[in-house]
């Protein structure tokens, strides 16, 4: 199995396009206003969100970004077996990480996008 060809952030609000490839969830929290139903995607990976400590202290502040996504990197590095299983997953086709947050430059999906691409 290969990895991604490429990998991409969208908000779970956003619809789906041909090109998302392999749709994955990547927060602890269902988004709001949304049924599991009207969610197309392939996986929910909530093992890889940031903990609800790191979650709770960044709350979506620009202002601590830096710090957040060092932090959340470190969480990160101790997830091997679920990046390994994720990255498996996609299978050769582009990754989307969906995500609900309205910041769509400061969130765990950007986060986590940075981690695998510097893997």
């Amino acid at each position: 199995m290969a990895g991604p060809t490429s990998i991409h952030c969208k908000r779970a609000y956003a619809s789906p396009q041909r090109g998302d490839g392999y749709r994955v969830l990547v927060d602890r929290l269902w988004p709001r206003g949304l049924s599991r139903e009207s969610l197309p995607l392939d996986d929910w990976c909530k093992a890889l969100a940031p903990s609800d400590e790191l979650r709770h202290w960044f709350n979506h502040d620009p202002r601590l970004w830096a710090a957040f996504y060092q932090r959340y990197h470190k969480e990160l590095r101790e997830k091997s077996a679920e990046i390994e299983t994720l990255l498996k997953a996609s299978n050769g086709r582009p990754l989307t990480l969906l995500y609900a947050a309205r910041d769509q430059e400061h969130n765990n999906a950007v986060a986590l996008k940075m981690f695998l691409q510097g893997q």
